[in-house]
């Protein structure tokens, strides 16, 4: 008896070290993350297959194509977004490819925490890696065929839209950069990205709509696990599921209290 209780007290011992051990830091997947080079300076973004995985297929795809290399920002408002991705720069163009079914929501499971969630009427907020999401309620999956919850991404700062026509299922190329927060396309647009870095630079591309003569352009996109290892940044984010990451937020809930979202949550970042 006293061998088995020792036992489990060394195991207890093992997981309580190991959730306190979580690193603050985290590498992302290089072939999640596009380098976007453009005449007001770099944008570095982190895709998410695991919320959209048909939009990121897409657009990692026309990247390695180099498709967007070239193309303007075409439509670009003040406090909402800023629009590119079509080769004829008007918004009327598009790929080759046929166009998207809508990814507005996806189902998650246990699989997939939603990283320091918190209440919001009946559901949550939260994020996966810097993707700002919400969800059903986590407690639902148990009542759920699939064991799963419907969650979507929420329009803040930084993340990238897949822009489309009034059919939901008409994404094809476009996308978006948000310039500030709209909580009106949650769920009626694609979100699957990102800014890591380079959000200043979205801010002060030249707006219109349409963009008169725009000259502001992506002069190339790249995956990051396409550039020469001496041209790579090295980029650390801050693990979302880390002590550090719950710290920050807790004092970002202190400093706005009911109106708090997840929006209101600037994620640091290293690129050297």
């Amino acid at each position: 008896m006293k061998l088995a209780m020792t036992a489990a007290a060394l195991a207890l011992a093992a997981t309580t070290a190991s959730a306190q051990t979580v690193s603050d830091w985290r590498t992302p997947d290089p072939n999640n993350v596009i380098v976007v080079e453009t005449n007001k300076g770099r944008i570095i973004a982190e895709l998410y297959p695991q919320a959209a995985p048909n939009h990121v297929e897409r657009v990692r795809g026309l990247v390695k194509s180099g498709f967007y290399d070239g193309l303007t920002f075409f439509r670009v408002i003040s406090d909402f977004m800023a629009q590119t991705g079509d080769p004829q720069n008007t918004g009327m163009g598009g790929s080759d490819q046929p166009n998207l079914a809508a990814e507005f929501s996806f189902r998650r499971g246990a699989d997939l925490p939603l990283a320091q969630s918190f209440k919001v009427g009946s559901g949550e907020q939260g994020w996966i890696g810097v993707l700002p999401l919400s969800s059903q309620n986590s407690a639902l999956a148990v009542m759920t065929a699939d064991r799963k919850v419907a969650s979507w991404g929420n329009f803040c700062p930084g993340v990238l839209g897949m822009a489309r026509a009034g059919d939901p299922d008409s994404a094809n190329s476009q996308f978006f950069f948000m310039r500030q927060a709209n909580a009106s396309l949650d769920k009626t647009y694609t979100a699957f990205g990102r800014v890591l870095q380079g959000l200043d630079v979205v801010r002060n591309i030249k707006t219109g709509e349409p963009v008169p003569d725009p000259q502001d352009k992506m002069i190339s996109v790249k995956l990051l696990a396409d550039l020469p290892a001496d041209k790579r940044p090295n980029i650390q984010v801050m693990n979302t599921g880390s002590a550090a990451f719950k710290a920050l937020v807790a004092k970002r809930q202190g400093e706005l209290g009911a109106s708090f979202t997840n929006c209101d949550v600037d994620i640091p970042v290293q690129v050297k």
